[in-house]
């Protein structure tokens, strides 16, 4: 799960982040000002207060048909599906990064896909937090390090491989992480996230 790009696959499919709250902003804050200078207990400020609010639930709602949408597609797909669990409280204290991760709604794609899952009668794998997902060469397996966010694409210095793209990297050690820690299952329709 990301920003630049909502969801990220380990079969290398990158689900984009519409970014809805981002789009509305300009209209938003119009209309914010416009109330802020209605009269107190006025009805125009009645009628300015509920255009702020049909646009914060038109917000919303396209957010949210937006994550049902992929989160059917990928519950119709795949029989096992490996998450990493994320620290979104902490993430949420960098304020740099706080509006943008409030608008993609990790936490209510992953209650989607949960209940989704479970209806379908598909497994859900959570993730370790600390697991070093980004860290690790998908391809031999070996510790790259750690690398700042502006970093999308590295090279393995042990095995040689060029040009590897972080999200999809991360998604296929999430995905391996997590048939790991299941026994004996058959591994088609499993997918990483």
């Amino acid at each position: 799960m990301g920003i630049t790009h909502h969801i990220i696959t380990s079969d290398g499919v990158k689900y984009p982040n519409n970014r809805h709250y981002n789009k509305s902003q300009k209209k938003l804050l119009k209309l914010q000002r416009r109330l802020s200078k209605k009269q107190k207990g006025s009805k125009n400020r009645q009628k300015a207060k509920l255009r702020v609010q049909k646009l914060h639930i038109k917000i919303t709602n396209q957010r949210k048909d937006y994550l049902h949408k992929i989160s059917n597609e990928i519950t119709n797909q795949y029989d096992i599906i490996c998450l990493e669990t994320l620290n979104v409280k902490g993430m949420m204290s960098n304020r740099r990064l706080a509006k943008s991760i409030a608008d993609v709604a990790w936490s209510e794609f992953i209650r989607q896909l949960e209940y989704k899952a479970q209806w379908k009668g598909k497994t859900i794998i959570k993730i370790d937090k600390w697991f070093p997902s980004s860290q690790i060469c998908s391809y031999c397996g070996a510790s790259t390090g750690k690398k700042t966010l502006n970093i999308r694409k590295f090279d393995c210095p042990h095995c040689g491989k060029k040009e590897i793209d972080r999200d999809i990297n991360a998604s296929i050690n999430i995905k391996n992480y997590g048939l790991g820690q299941i026994d004996n299952r058959n591994t088609v329709g499993t997918i990483g996230i």
